[in-house]
């Protein structure tokens, strides 16, 4: 089952220029998500990182992970609107092994280690072709907005 764009935006909370989740290619409700991410070169963070050789930060392909995250778990365990919600990341444990250049196609797996009631703790990777890039042990909780500040 594949998702566009548009309902992506609507799945996801963040907004250009912090949309990483072009697609979701495949998804396995409870257990799997495979989602696109094309980085072009008119990426606004190529301005600042690095202007003589253009990287994608590592950071921003994590953040790309948790929206995939973000999009499994809405489609798998939240049937309901949950716009009064955000999403904390609670931890993360995560490995860079190869830069990611503007041209690159990101391909994003996350896979469900353990449920909760409003959170999760699951495994991501990134992959560019068939090499990893980067993988990640991410755990979020859900929070309403009102207990935040």
């Amino acid at each position: 089952m594949g998702i566009n764009f548009e309902e992506v935006r609507r799945l996801v909370p963040q907004r250009y220029p912090f949309l990483f989740i072009d697609k979701v290619v495949e998804l396995e409700e409870g257990k799997r998500i495979l989602c696109l991410k094309n980085v072009s070169g008119n990426e606004s963070f190529f301005v600042g990182h690095f202007p003589e050789y253009a990287i994608m930060p590592g950071v921003l392909t994590l953040e790309a992970l948790a929206q995939a995250s973000i999009i499994l778990f809405k489609k798998s365990f939240l049937k309901e609107e949950t716009s009064n919600s955000v999403f904390l990341l609670a931890s993360l444990r995560a490995s860079f092994v190869k830069p990611v250049f503007p041209g690159d196609q990101l391909l994003l797996e996350v896979n469900v280690e353990k449920v909760v009631s409003k959170g999760a703790i699951v495994q991501g990777t990134a992959r560019v072709g068939e090499e990893i890039v980067a993988k990640a042990s991410l755990t979020f909780g859900l929070a309403d907005k009102s207990s935040l500040g």
